[in-house]
């Protein structure tokens, strides 16, 4: 199929953030389907400037040559979720094990095995995948967390009010950090549970049902920025493998390459 300059230019536009004014002669935003266009976006924006619109544009000339122009430009299109299976799979989760390095008795084959079978067209049921997911997103979350920020933040304000309370700058600072190991831990935990129980029952009702409109509900791009922030936590020393972003995005052109469209769905 023929790719048009001005198709990848629209492509790309609507990738973009949008002014705060659209031009009302703006073309239609593509959307192969819901969730994957939140990955897109999500991927498009995290990406560096000077690599992203060249990735878009790989991605454009992937979705016209295997779902054809209206998938590209049209409305969202519910086609399941074999990429989306594809991708997690083969590309996020291996990334997430590495930056839960200490996370052996996390349950890694057992999801891998359920977005393998889902890709190929057999999805579990949500119970199934609601006990792989809970632990796995429990964890990365908590590696999320900005815990640097979050005691910086509690030490302060802690410091501030012991002084005001007539304590010495030695005392006010010992009970400034006291108060910030504490809360930070507690947030953090909070922080790590309550998107691990919404998350692991929201995936697991849209992977169960093979929905890509249950699927966007579970905010795809935040959970690409949630393995983002994740990795940048982890001491380079740590670290595995390469940038996180290039191996997502370009895990997600692999993916759909690898993935045949369910144009008769």
């Amino acid at each position: 199929m023929t790719h048009t300059t001005d198709g990848a230019a629209g492509f790309l536009t609507a990738l973009r953030p949008p002014d705060p004014e659209p031009d009302s002669g703006t073309a239609a935003q593509p959307a192969p389907a819901a969730g994957l266009w939140s990955v897109a976006t999500a991927l498009h924006d995290e990406l560096p400037p000077d690599v992203r619109d060249g990735w878009a544009r790989r991605l454009y000339a992937l979705l016209q040559e295997q779902y054809g122009h209206d998938s590209v430009t049209g409305p969202p299109v519910n086609r399941g979720l074999s990429v989306v299976h594809d991708w997690q799979g083969r590309t996020v989760l291996p990334l997430v094990a590495e930056i839960l390095s200490g996370g052996q008795s996390l349950p890694f084959s057992a999801l891998a095995g359920l977005h393998t079978a889902a890709a190929a067209g057999r999805p579990d049921a949500p119970d199934a995948w609601r006990t792989a997911l809970h632990p796995v997103l429990l964890h990365l979350h908590a590696a999320a967390y900005d815990r640097t920020s979050a005691y910086a933040e509690g030490h302060r304000g802690a410091l501030e009010y012991a002084l005001s309370q007539g304590r010495s700058p030695a005392e006010a600072d010992a009970y400034g950090h006291e108060y910030a190991e504490l809360s930070t831990t507690a947030n953090a935990l909070a922080f790590a549970e309550a998107h691990a129980l919404a998350l692991s029952d929201a995936l697991a009702r849209a992977y169960a049902a093979d929905d890509d409109t249950a699927y966007a509900h579970t905010c795809p791009a935040s959970q690409v920025r949630v393995v983002v922030r994740a990795w940048d936590r982890v001491s380079p020393d740590e670290r595995a493998g390469d940038d996180p972003l290039a191996r997502m995005s370009d895990g997600l052109l692999s993916a759909l390459a690898r993935t045949s469209p369910p144009r008769n769905r």
